[in-house]
């Protein structure tokens, strides 16, 4: 009996598994054997290579999230090889996953040096000169914050724009939180169309600022400007910037529902590799790497003298890189429409 009762509690993690195949990324129909790194390629896009979902790392790659500490860990010239038995991938050796060609299924290989990598050759999670702009600039700013913020009162000679390498004059600026500042102006009101919540205010980057001299109205230097400055403008202590390469795609633990608020650029749609905001964040329980699923409300639709809703039609997958406490940004990872405003965006 003990052994019978041994033999059970052995059995439990794999019958678990076996009940729940939906749990299991499910493979692609032309999914190759093996794949070679080259630069340029992404942690996603190889993944995707081989996977329906390729979000779906803990799967995918055999490992638990929690247990991937280092994210510099496939480089190009790596080989990844896919385990058909298991469903997940593994970085193999020159020769695995595919057919040798040679008489008596026998690969001669040549011994070669490895060749070290630096942590920056390593490939990343998404692509990181899509978001690499916003990781450093705040994107959406608390309504009292942005009002209480520094301000550039003027210049010299009544200049009303300034540009790189101008002098400017700013109030409320203070020595603890260095000399490097960067300038912003206010954009539009985030609202959260479901409640009417005021969620934030969206600053546009205009440029960055250097303090010469501090003051009861300190005088700053324009190192950088992406956009003409003027009177009024709001200065904002940089935040720190966050590596790309530790964003692990993985889906919320509870269900998340958020509405698309904004699209970057003041657009109405947007694209692959976009960014958009969306009206969930920290205090709803959204984190970096968080991928939701895309979703268009049913059209209303008229069957003889009956009325129908179509059932909301999925059409693509975002991947939460930065959040807020009240708003988020997303990129657009995979779509077969273009996003609107106010589509839902939600645990998939």
């Amino acid at each position: 009996m003990r052994k019978i009762i041994s033999l059970i509690c052995f059995l439990l993690p794999a019958l678990a598994f076996a009940a729940q195949p939906d749990t299991r990324p499910e493979l692609r129909s032309d999914a190759p054997d093996r794949h070679v790194v080259v630069k340029g390629d992404t942690l996603w896009d190889i993944s995707g290579k081989f996977f329906k979902d390729p979000w779906k790392w803990p799967y995918i790659w055999g490992m638990n999230k929690d247990t991937i500490k280092d994210p510099h860990w496939i480089y190009p010239g790596d080989i990844i090889i896919l385990d058909r038995t298991t469903g997940t991938l593994r970085i193999g050796q020159a020769g695995e996953g595919q057919g040798t060609g040679t008489a008596g299924n026998v690969v001669k290989l040549s011994p070669k040096a490895r060749e070290g990598h630096s942590t920056q050759d390593a490939v990343s999670s998404i692509p990181a000169s899509a978001i690499a702009p916003f990781l450093s600039q705040p994107l959406a700013i608390e309504e009292d914050a942005f009002k209480d913020a520094p301000t550039l009162i003027g210049a010299r000679e009544g200049r009303v724009i300034l540009s790189s390498h101008d002098i400017g004059f700013a109030k409320g600026l203070t020595r603890d939180k260095g000399s490097k500042w960067q300038i912003y102006r206010s954009g539009k009101t985030f609202t959260d169309p479901d409640t009417e919540e005021v969620l934030g205010i969206e600053a546009i980057y205009l440029g960055d600022a250097e303090v010469t001299a501090f003051a009861d109205v300190s005088t700053i230097a324009i190192t950088r400007s992406e956009l003409e400055i003027h009177k009024g403008d709001r200065l904002v202590a940089p935040s720190g910037t966050a590596a790309v390469n530790t964003y692990l795609p993985r889906a919320p633990g509870g269900n998340i529902s958020a509405r698309v608020i904004s699209v970057y650029g003041g657009v109405s749609q947007a694209g692959q590799n976009t960014v958009i905001t969306l009206s969930k964040g920290k205090r709803d329980g959204l984190e970096s790497g968080h991928v939701l699923a895309l979703y268009r409300k049913g059209e209303n639709v008229k069957n003889e003298d009956e009325k129908f809703t179509l059932p909301d039609d999925r059409y693509g997958l975002v991947f939460v890189f930065r959040v807020f406490d009240k708003v988020s940004y997303a990129l657009v990872m995979q779509t077969r429409l273009p996003v609107e405003l106010l589509d839902r965006a939600q645990t998939p």
